[in-house]
């Protein structure tokens, strides 16, 4: 439990605080009392001071008014997934322009793109190659992202990831 309720306060003497009530220092016993005639609960809210400060609230209202407002921050937080597009180092021009508009279509709808040159076989001596095609790609997606990381190898693969450009 993030907060001591009503018996579970241990302190002798606190601050009380709430909607129609005037703040005032009382002792606990009091404190409870009066929560109890008005149906609320007494809610420690900042144990560090002295004397603490009790709130007389509907704590149960109040968990579920947290977890409310909780569930809408993470429903409102972007999602962001990672769309990965691969290519070979001797990609053509017309699957390499296919790519970049499925690419485009990524960024615009806010995912990032994790683009990869795999190498199969003998082709890693064409590094440069597929260095090049990657930095050509990032160029070609300028207006609607920008590159997160530079090319790199990681085995038989050379990655990329492009963020999109955020909108104003």
């Amino acid at each position: 439990m993030p907060h001591l309720i009503n018996e579970y306060i241990k302190e002798p003497v606190v601050r009380v605080v709430g909607e129609g009530t005037e703040p005032k220092i009382c002792s606990i016993k009091e404190a409870l009392a009066l929560a109890s005639e008005m149906g609320l609960d007494l809610v420690e809210i900042s144990p560090n001071v002295n004397p603490p400060v009790c709130k007389l609230m509907n704590y149960q209202k109040f968990l579920y008014e947290q977890k409310k407002k909780e569930k809408e921050r993470k429903a409102k937080s972007a999602k962001m997934l990672v769309k990965e597009i691969r290519l070979g180092p001797q990609t053509d021009d017309h699957d390499f322009e296919f790519k970049l508009k499925h690419a485009q279509r990524f960024l615009q709808e806010g995912n990032k793109v994790k683009v990869d040159v795999f190498f199969k076989g003998r082709t890693i001596i064409y590094k440069e190659q597929g260095e090049q095609k990657l930095l050509k790609f990032a160029e070609a997606l300028l207006e609607y992202g920008k590159p997160e990381q530079m090319p790199r190898l990681e085995g038989k693969k050379m990655l990329m990831i492009i963020a999109p450009i955020k909108k104003k």
